[in-house]
């Protein structure tokens, strides 16, 4: 009930899931991954232990193909089962039960495996591979062109509901404390794989750093809209200096780090945020 990508970035270090389906919270039960191990999606009648189970084999060495077979081999419904897995090194597996509902099949190349059961047609899986490997920049962006290609080509037949990313890279948490880098549901939508995207735009926008050179100076028409906006919103009041409005007013949107008051600049995708949500 389930089109799925697991997929690896060598250069990166990153492993990751993108998922959707006509089926509420499609990736609490489908998307597993670990950061120097691998990625693993269970989905059809799912047996969610082959996650957790997956990873730790990849973690102590085995490949994709090797913790497939170990996962089906004592499997009394292995052919009711879908999934997919893709190792440290890149190295992809995938596998579709007979008795997985049609449209049900998959694919695997060097760093990424391809999976769904129960599609409109049989071109969504191609259609998903092909847009994997057009598609330039981080895993992240390649997982939705995937996922948002499948959705496009038809999809789970049944229709549209809920939508996923799970990508890990070593450090990649908050703060740098786990490896948690990309994770974003959407679990009961009417479009949710455009969702997820906007979701993943608001990523890069709140967690992303613009290069120095487009940063825009805090002086001329930037002083004065942001000042206008400082005043609409109240922050900059009588006896209140501007460098502590606008740190009020950065802090409250979530902005300190694409933000500097006092070297006098601010990312340039913030400012047409900000300009856009509070300028008008």
């Amino acid at each position: 009930m389930t089109f799925s990508i697991v997929a690896r970035d060598l250069k990166e270090q990153t492993w990751g899931i993108a998922v959707a389906s006509k089926f509420p919270a499609v990736g609490a039960v489908v998307s597993w991954a670990q950061a120097g191990a691998g990625a693993v999606a269970t989905q059809a009648f799912a047996n969610t232990s082959f996650g957790p189970r997956g990873l730790e084999m990849m973690s102590a060495g085995l490949s994709a193909e090797e913790t497939l077979a170990r996962l089906l081999q004592n499997d009394p419904d292995r052919e009711l089962r879908q999934v997919g897995l893709v190792d440290n090194n890149g190295r992809a597996a995938s596998f579709t039960g007979q008795g997985c509902f049609h449209w049900a099949d998959g694919v695997a190349g060097q760093g990424y495996a391809i999976q769904g059961n129960i599609l409109k047609s049989g071109r969504v899986v191609p259609a998903m591979e092909k847009a994997f490997l057009k598609t330039k920049g981080n895993l992240p962006k390649r997982l939705h062109a995937a996922l948002l290609a499948g959705d496009r080509a038809g999809g789970d037949k049944r229709g549209r509901q809920s939508a996923a990313m799970y990508v890990v890279k070593p450090n990649g948490g908050y703060g740098g404390f786990i490896d948690r880098w990309i994770d974003y549901r959407v679990d009961d939508h009417h479009d949710p794989v455009v969702r997820l995207g906007e979701l993943l735009d608001l990523h890069w926008l709140y967690f992303g750093k613009s290069p120095e050179s487009e940063r825009v100076t805090l002086e001329g028409k930037t002083l004065t809209q942001i000042t206008k906006i400082l005043t609409k919103q109240g922050y900059l009041k009588k006896g209140k200096n501007f460098r502590d409005a606008f740190n009020e007013f950065i802090g409250n949107e979530n902005f300190e780090e694409r933000s500097d008051p006092d070297a006098k600049w601010i990312d340039k995708p913030v400012l047409k945020y900000l300009t856009g949500k509070f300028g008008k």
